[in-house]
């Protein structure tokens, strides 16, 4: 089981930081954003997963950087708390999650890349099989060199994307279960678990189960997130939330289960006084309506803060947080800069920091101004900021 010894080498421990906190990035006195990352807040999201889910086991989806929260740290923490199973992207991901995890399942969902089987056989990888072509090759690796590592059956049940067909799904399975072709499990993805009356829901758990029921004995895996929610019949061996571990809303429409994960400040570089009628930012889009504080903060989209996030007189945009306050974003966002209307906050001194995502500015609010979901957000998060990881 893996430690979180990980972090303590791959972080560091900064002054004026508790000790149940590691960091990474550019010292906090130097960059323009800290970015806190609550891996006990994560922990505990996976954990509730978990209990609503039982007696399915609870995987983790770790992809993207596990959702640009950081591949390693977040290995490492559900590795500790108790997690078996991950799910990552591609090889890479599979390499640097092998490396916190060293006994963990890693199933990679992009499917098997021709000439990869070897490299998964060396990572105690396994790959997702999602069509015919790939499973000949599989099988091909596994009679040519009796490997028993695993891999797992996409089944296509309405998604569309990846995965073999029902059809082919049902003709394989005789000989899937006669023969040894190394398949650990079989798996579904669902296209609309957040719309819980949207009918193709039952239409993919009910072909789910029909295709299941011919592969009895091999685990099967339906739910992501959403789908934790959406029905028990969904559950089936092994559920995989992803966005829900990070703090997103899995019940949109519903009070979140969900514990937050993340937190992000931007530093305010200037604070400046604007006349009534003078315009901010890039094409005079956002004109002040009263003589205003600006405060101006070095976070943007360069950083991962959507460009969509800003306003413009005819469209409002997102919010930051400054003593307590709801602060309007003025005008556009840029690359590496934003404006934040702060005239109605207590005063702002340059260095100090105006809150962007947390406290009362959840995830899933911030991700709806700039007109999308948290998952782009989420993966979005850059590389620039002070990381604040909070492991206790």
């Amino acid at each position: 089981m893996a430690s979180l010894d990980f972090i303590a080498d791959h972080t560091h421990a900064a002054p004026g930081h508790n000790a149940g906190e590691t960091t990474s990035g550019p010292p906090a006195s130097e960059a323009g954003g800290i970015l806190t990352v609550d891996l006990a807040a994560l922990v505990a999201n996976w954990r509730a997963l978990g209990r609503r889910a039982m007696p399915s086991e609870c995987a983790g989806v770790i992809k993207a950087n596990a959702y640009g929260c950081g591949i390693e740290q977040v290995a490492t923490a559900l590795a500790r708390a108790g997690c078996k199973t991950f799910f990552v992207a591609d090889l890479s991901e599979a390499r640097r999650v092998r490396e916190v995890a060293p006994e963990a399942a890693i199933y990679v969902l992009n499917g098997l890349i021709p000439g990869t089987p070897q490299v998964y056989a060396e990572l105690r990888a396994r790959p997702v099989i999602g069509s015919m072509v790939e499973l000949a090759e599989w099988d091909a690796f596994v009679a040519a060199t009796q490997w028993r590592g695993g891999a797992a059956l996409h089944v296509d049940t309405g998604m569309n994307r990846l995965g073999i067909s029902a059809t082919d799904a049902a003709a394989l399975a005789p000989r899937i279960r006669s023969e040894n072709h190394g398949i650990t499990l079989l798996m579904s993805h669902l296209a609309c678990a957040e719309a819980t009356s949207h009918p193709l829901n039952d239409l993919q758990i009910r072909l789910f189960r029909e295709v299941r029921m011919l592969y009895r004995g091999i685990p099967s895996s339906l739910a992501n997130s959403s789908g934790i929610f959406l029905s028990d019949n969904a559950h089936c061996d092994v559920v995989r939330p992803g966005v829900a571990l990070y703090g997103a809303n899995p019940t949109p429409g519903r009070p979140n289960p969900m514990r937050p994960v993340i937190g992000l400040k931007a530093r305010v570089v200037q604070v400046r006084n604007v006349n009534k009628g003078d315009t901010v930012g890039y094409s005079a889009g956002w004109t002040v309506r009263r003589a205003a504080r600006i405060a101006i903060v070095s976070v943007g989209y360069a950083d991962g803060y959507l460009r969509a996030s800003g306003s413009s007189d005819e469209t409002p945009g997102g919010f930051a947080l400054a003593g307590g306050k709801r602060c309007p974003i003025a005008g556009r966002v840029s690359m590496d800069l934003m404006a934040i209307d702060v005239t109605d906050a207590p005063p702002l001194k340059r260095g100090e920091f105006v809150t962007l995502i947390g406290d009362e500015l959840g995830l899933d609010e911030v991700a709806t101004a700039a007109g999308t979901i948290a998952y782009e957000l989420l993966t979005a998060l850059g590389h620039r900021y002070h990381r604040v990881y909070r492991v206790e």
